[in-house]
């Protein structure tokens, strides 16, 4: 009885050892309307665990400190989708401006990355 469950338990820790979460985003890049300088700007990407394990999303990388991500800090379900705020202040910014974000999490295709874009108009 023993050696049965010992095999029973060999074999499942082997199977579990293949899951994998992975990410899937509905739309990775998205451009916001021409705005004016001074304005908070906020998007929302919709994310799927469509991996066969639990995804833990851990941080973050963005160049500018204007921009914040807001994501669940809980395990995301295989086949649970998600909401990830992006904001982006534009004071002080004019011009075109084209971030990327880069996710880090425990998926199998991490990092991704999400890019948004806007033309800041300084025009008062």
């Amino acid at each position: 009885m023993k050696k049965i469950m010992l095999i029973l338990l060999l074999s499942l820790s082997y199977i579990l050892s293949f899951a994998q979460a992975e990410i899937a985003i509905d739309k990775k890049t998205f451009k916001f309307p021409k705005t004016k300088e001074g304005i908070e700007l906020k998007h929302t990407y919709q994310l799927t665990n469509i991996g066969d394990a639990p995804l833990l999303l851990q941080k973050y990388d963005v160049a500018c400190p204007c921009t914040h991500l807001a994501f669940p800090e809980t395990p995301i379900l295989p086949n649970q989708t998600v909401e990830l705020v992006v904001t982006f202040d534009t004071k002080d910014k004019i011009g075109w401006q084209d971030r990327i974000i880069t996710l880090y999490s425990n998926a199998e295709n991490s990092p991704i990355k999400l890019r948004f874009k806007v033309m800041v108009d300084n025009k008062k």
